[in-house]
């Protein structure tokens, strides 16, 4: 079977509680698959209530960053955009 585009689409339904844990998944499902494949684009990821399917949320912010590249913080963070990942200090626990 060919399409025009040449390209396909994964949806993998996973179940989840809620809206936080969802985004939380889905973020590190994303992170995970970006690192095993270039074809892989956490910037599109959504998540969705199972019988609200056609209401999406955003995962990442993906913000345009000042001097090129996107932001790959969660959606609606409070710290400002960011192009890596802030990892936290373990040894401060």
């Amino acid at each position: 079977m060919q399409n025009e585009s040449g390209r396909w689409v994964i949806h993998l339904p996973i179940s989840v509680p809620d809206l936080v844990r969802a985004r939380i998944f889905a973020r590190t499902a994303a992170r995970v698959l970006a690192r095993l494949s270039a074809r892989v684009e956490p910037a599109g990821v959504t998540v969705s209530a199972e019988d609200e399917q056609c209401v999406r949320h955003w995962v990442f912010c993906d913000r345009s960053l000042p001097g090129g590249g996107r932001c790959v913080l969660a959606a609606e963070h409070s710290a400002p955009c960011s192009a890596r990942v802030q990892r936290l200090n373990r040894r401060a626990f």
